[in-house]
């Protein structure tokens, strides 16, 4: 709009002097100072955007404030951010229900289409010059790859860091920067996320054989052995997945991992710079082999690579319970038996630290949102995205956690959500789901496998180890 009034000012001032002034020279061209100069939130070195740049690229601002505050003040209605990513079904409807807010104050229309094979489309489309304006992955491994070869945009491009570790925990910041074809760059922000580090237990009758919560590793051995001198198992395990099998056993590994080790060395393993057969992760390892034995496990040890991954916590839910402790992420509450009732029949504690000099860690998977394209109204959407209010009706709705710290922990419709989201907040650091961030080979190849024939007894923890080496792509 102000370039509009200012046009019409030169056109009248043009006016005026060609009735006065007939053969006057040419009217200067230039346009004001103020207008060519770049956006305030641009790095300092970049150069001011040219007139022949393609239309993809941002135009120099014109308004004033954040991308985001020129957003809600109506300066890019009319535009459309096109959104790729793996919501489907009944999570695309309670995503476009969170966004829906957005789009009206602003006028910015996103697009989102979503699709079960995200990961193979969005790899198409990129190759092909066809990449949507944003793409939500839940993969960071797989966004590593576009970053690598210079595909995505720098969000610290535009975004202040300070403002960024305002709004979220350091460690998700970290996970956010790649390495891109120019250096690191932060990759994309991070939208929801679900937590692994829970251990259920029947609530009830949990209470009523007296045991108590464990804060730490040891206390938490000391419950396992109070139960077994009760006369039951304390684990609940099974990690049978079909063609997926083992996963559940990688998130253990990555767990202790966190717990037994820095989160440099945790980036290096799974950065495949600290090797499976370093002492580091065989440690880990040995520390999972003490506490799944055929004394702690419902079944025994061979029960574990057999038994289904949704049915393993159903024996804590018979009368009585035949085992009582279980580690899962958050979705594990639907494989519950039909009626069971959030802090009536189960609750959670977090996963105890083992050593006190790493922390209270949570293990997470969850969306990082990436950019392939840079104009100023998909600027203010990724903006938009590190803000809790993008989440807002999702968390109410239930099926999400967020990463951000200005989010309210009423806004959580669900108590088991509300409970688990305050663990986190509580945390000294996060890392992803390490499997995911490993490549595809190793993550959901070698990694599962290798401890499926572990566990099984097949073969023994150093062939395990190095069989997981042997498979990283050189």
């Amino acid at each position: 709009m102000l370039a509009n009034r200012k046009l019409w000012s030169v056109l009248s001032v043009l006016v005026i002097f060609s009735l006065v002034l007939v053969a006057c020279g040419p009217t200067p061209t230039e346009p004001p100072a103020t207008e060519a100069a770049p956006a305030a939130t641009e790095k300092p070195e970049e150069p001011a955007p040219a007139a022949t740049e393609k239309p993809e690229e941002p135009a120099p601002a014109t308004g004033e404030g954040t991308y985001l505050e020129r957003a809600y003040a109506g300066e890019f209605d009319g535009t459309a951010v096109t959104m790729a990513g793996p919501f489907t079904d009944e999570d695309a409807v309670k995503f476009d229900n969170a966004i829906a807010a957005f789009e009206a104050a602003t006028g910015i229309d996103i697009q989102y289409e979503g699709s079960k094979e995200f990961e193979a489309s969005i790899s198409i489309r990129v190759d092909a010059g066809d990449a949507p304006d944003i793409a939500d992955f839940p993969q960071p491994g797989l966004l590593a790859n576009f970053v690598a070869d210079g595909k995505v945009v720098d969000v610290l491009s535009f975004m202040d860091e300070d403002y960024l570790q305002g709004q979220y925990l350091q460690s998700w910041l970290d996970m956010a920067m790649m390495e891109g074809s120019d250096g690191p760059i932060m990759a994309g922000v991070w939208h929801r996320f679900n937590a692994k580090s829970q251990v259920w237990y029947p609530k009830a009758d949990f209470d009523a054989a007296g045991y108590e919560i464990p804060t730490t590793w040891d206390e938490m051995l000391a419950l396992s052995d109070m139960i077994v001198s009760d006369g039951d198992k304390p684990w609940c395990v099974g990690i049978e997945s079909g063609a997926a099998t083992g996963w559940p056993a990688t998130d253990w590994m990555e767990e202790i991992m966190l717990r037994t080790t820095s989160l440099e060395n945790y980036d290096k393993w799974t950065r495949g710079e600290l090797p499976f057969a370093s002492p580091e992760v065989k440690n880990a390892a040995e520390v999972l082999a003490e506490l799944w034995t055929d004394e702690y496990v419902y079944g025994g040890r061979e029960a574990i690579v057999t038994t289904f991954f949704g049915d393993a916590p159903n024996p804590m839910f018979e009368d009585p319970p035949k085992c009582w402790l279980h580690k899962q992420g958050n979705f594990i509450t639907s494989f519950f038996p039909a009626g069971t009732e959030a802090g009536v029949d189960y609750d959670f504690f977090y996963l105890p630290p083992i050593d006190d000099a790493y922390g209270k860690p949570y293990l997470v998977a969850g969306d990082i949102m990436a950019m392939f394209s840079d104009r100023p109204e998909v600027r203010a959407t990724m903006e938009y995205f590190t803000k809790g209010e993008c989440v807002k009706e999702w968390l109410a709705a239930g099926g999400a956690l967020s990463p951000h710290k200005d989010v309210d922990l009423d806004w959580y419709g669900d108590d088991v959500e509300r409970g688990i989201a305050a663990l986190v907040a509580d945390a000294t650091s996060v890392r992803f789901d390490g499997s995911d961030l490993m490549p595809g080979e190793v993550g959901s190849g070698s990694f599962w496998k290798g401890m499926t024939d572990f566990f099984s007894g097949s073969v023994d923890l150093d062939t395990a180890m190095k069989e997981i080496d042997a498979s990283w792509p050189k």
